[in-house]
């Protein structure tokens, strides 16, 4: 069995690095007839996706980097496409498989299914209904015409079942993120502003913003800082940023207590979510590894496409209004911030039941 890995932004190959250690497990343990090609379409450039990023989630290097660049969506995707289908052309494969919800996914799906090729699709069925978010229009449009899906709750699979996914193509496996977490809680890495800083465990919070939502609007971006960083009062806030961000706020200002870093390897950053008092972000991703580690999160969104973060996790939807950020900070410091539960099969041992169900079922 020819599987071809697709991933278009460093999220990307977290999901995917689990799996690779499961093929290689099961070939080399199983005698198991399943190799690998591993894409990166180059949809983020990122020049810290460097050998070091490889060498924490123990991956080798892709096999082909496609290099689109940024762009704007119909761009990018469709240089996507056209790199895309001259890889498959020259090195065709039994099934592509694609990760989360990047431009990357959905243009992939579209070119292999052209090309008669089967399409699986690990965190299937996840769903925001906000049409307004990019990533939800590739999730609903790679959900549509793949063939096998891989969800990381039940809820996920009943949402696919709805339109019109066959239920014995619906697994629930759990997730993969969370084994990427759970295999590197032992390799963390102290990041250098722990020590700048003096910081000590539940002595700062933790930030992360990248969605246009959030960072486009200045004067948006301005307000929202200056709040959060009054909230905080004598805790900084950490801040790892995209280099625009930096520009955008060092021309406002910023107040005292927040601290912009440049972005940390992984090893680096999950070190910083686990020893957070609390993580401020807008990401998916964060919102699930703070409920696999009992930290609080505020997800400064107005909707979510991880409900179960919500429902069993230590994550709240606090959306962008200044009254419900002040009274969830107010909520925390007086310790009553729920504590939480890990979902099930969030154990990291989701890569294992994705590949022993493609030798099974394929």
């Amino acid at each position: 069995m020819k599987i071809t890995l697709i991933a278009g932004a460093r999220p990307n190959f977290m999901k995917i690095a689990p799996i690779i250690h499961a093929m290689k497990k099961a070939k080399t343990e199983k005698g198991a007839d399943i190799n690998f090609r591993l894409i990166h379409t180059g949809q983020h450039y990122d020049k810290k996706l460097s050998q070091n990023f490889f060498d924490d989630l123990n991956i080798p290097l892709p096999n082909a980097n496609l290099e689109v660049g940024s762009a704007s969506h119909a761009v990018q995707t469709a240089k996507i496409m056209i790199a895309f289908e001259q890889e498959l052309l020259n090195h065709p494969c039994d099934y592509l498989l694609v990760v989360g919800d990047v431009n990357s996914t959905m243009a992939c799906t579209l070119v292999a299914k052209k090309m008669n090729t089967k399409v699986i699709h690990v965190e299937a069925g996840l769903r925001s209904y906000d049409l307004r978010m990019p990533e939800e229009i590739n999730r609903m449009v790679t959900d549509s015409i793949a063939d096998i899906f891989f969800t990381t709750t039940p809820e996920a699979g009943e949402k696919l079942l709805k339109m019109g996914a066959d239920a014995n193509n619906i697994f629930f496996v759990g997730n993969v993120m969370i084994d990427s977490l759970i295999s590197n809680l032992e390799r963390i890495e102290m990041p250098p502003v722990w020590k700048d800083l003096a910081l000590t465990k539940g002595s700062y919070y933790l930030m992360t913003l990248h969605r246009p939502s959030n960072v486009d609007e200045e004067k948006s971006l301005q307000e929202l800082i200056l709040l959060l960083g009054t909230q905080a009062g004598d805790k900084p806030i950490i801040f790892p940023a995209h280099p625009r961000t930096q520009n955008q706020l060092k021309a406002v200002g910023m107040p005292e207590n927040v601290i912009m870093v440049e972005p940390m390897r992984y090893l680096q950053f999950i070190y910083m979510v686990k020893n957070a008092y609390a993580v401020l972000t807008d990401s998916g991703g964060i919102q699930e590894e703070t409920t696999y580690l009992g930290v609080p999160c505020f997800t400064l969104r107005e909707n979510t496409e991880r409900p179960e973060t919500i429902t069993l996790g230590t994550n709240e939807l606090i959306g962008l209004n200044h009254k419900k950020i002040i009274a969830a900070f107010n909520k925390l410091k007086s310790d009553n911030w729920k504590k939480g539960e890990i979902p099930e099969l969030w154990d990291g041992k989701t890569s294992e039941r994705i590949v022993n169900t493609l030798l099974k079922n394929t």
